[in-house]
């Protein structure tokens, strides 16, 4: 029997009851008893795929494996506010990339105002206040003149000048959710305001300040998922690379030119075209991808290299089944989920008067 807590994850055609279970399943076979969730067992876990799996699982009701989760990341937190890019399934202590990535220290936040929406808990908020502080000051230090974040710090110090669109529009996101928790707890971040405003500005008007990645479809919809982009203007952008991207039935490139479609790629675009109210859009690509998923684990195969008619790699990864459940979680009015990722009830920063980086 569907409960209230997961009815909506039914989604014809993408989730019945018992796949959404599974799928559900699959991710918390994966997470550790320590609350880490790999891609895979045996793989690495990154900060930012590891919180998005949580998100899912908080999106399922299993709130006190995401708890876990975010208590994994609070023990786990550098001095500096940041977190190393990858770690080892099996010891938190054997660290594979010692670089500090911006989006991945940020996304914290996004995940943070999630668990709270999904539960109300305020002694949760409390122990995670000041995690989403550290991460967010860190973060901030990388921020260059023109608004946009550079991506990445190096393990002996050396900040990144560069920055990538995506990463700085995932981090436009957690930025506002961070204002969020700020708001309701009533401790007010003007600086914080100010660097959401000038971020959003450089995404919406100036192209040139990012690293030019415009083969990777990420670049194309995070603008929109990121909360940069809304409107007709969010809806022009995805208009404009949809042919170029979209495989019809099969889902949406990591990469043009190349023949292979990936799942995560394909349900964060469609919780971006939920996101602008576009959800028959969204619900065709979600079904689009049902190829992946493999009925033992209720896990996703993380890609398929269509014109080899192959799965690539073979491998079934944790933050794709977290991507498809967000996005049917969306879809399925999540009241949590439709918050934190339909921008309309988050803070949106300063805007740089005019001529202001321009």
């Amino acid at each position: 029997m569907t409960t209230p807590r997961t009815e909506h994850l039914i989604l014809p055609g993408v989730l019945t009851a018992d796949e959404a279970a599974a799928t559900v399943r699959g991710i918390l076979a994966v997470q550790r008893e320590d609350g880490a969730i790999p891609w895979f067992r045996g793989h690495h876990l990154d900060p930012w795929d590891h919180t998005e799996a949580a998100m899912a699982l908080d999106a399922a009701g299993e709130h006190e494996a995401a708890a876990r989760a975010y208590a994994w990341l609070a023990r786990h937190q550098n001095g500096d506010g940041s977190w190393y890019a990858a770690y080892a399934d099996g010891d938190a202590a054997d660290v594979t990339d010692r670089g500090r990535e911006t989006n991945f220290v940020a996304y914290v936040a996004v995940g943070v105002w999630h668990h709270y929406l999904s539960t109300g808990d305020d002694a949760f908020l409390d122990r995670m206040w000041p995690v989403v502080h550290a991460a967010v000051e860190f973060v901030l230090r990388l921020q260059r003149p023109g608004g946009q974040i550079g991506w990445r710090r190096d393990d002996d110090g050396t900040d990144a000048t560069d920055a990538l669109l995506t990463g700085s529009c995932s981090v436009h996101h957690a930025l506002r959710c961070a204002l969020a928790v700020a708001e309701l707890r009533e401790e007010p971040q003007p600086d914080w305001e100010l660097a959401a405003g000038a971020l959003r500005h450089a995404i919406r008007r100036h192209p040139e300040r990012f690293l030019d990645k415009d083969r990777y479809s990420m670049d194309w919809y995070y603008p929109v998922l990121g909360t940069a982009l809304s409107g007709p203007e969010a809806k022009a952008r995805i208009e404009a690379g949809w042919d170029r991207f979209v495989v019809p039935g099969l889902g949406v490139r990591c990469v043009v030119p190349n023949p292979w479609v990936t799942g995560g790629e394909s349900a964060e675009l469609a919780l971006a075209l939920w996101a602008i109210g576009e959800s028959d859009r969204a619900l065709t690509v979600l079904q689009s991808i049902q190829h992946l998923r493999d009925a033992g684990s209720g896990l996703y195969w993380t890609g398929y290299v269509f014109e080899d008619d192959a799965i690539w790699p073979r491998e079934l990864t944790t933050w794709t089944a977290g991507s498809l459940l967000l996005a049917v979680a969306a879809l399925g009015g999540h009241e949590a989920t439709c918050r934190v990722f339909g921008g309309d009830h988050l803070p949106r920063g300063l805007e740089p008067a005019t001529g202001c980086c321009a």
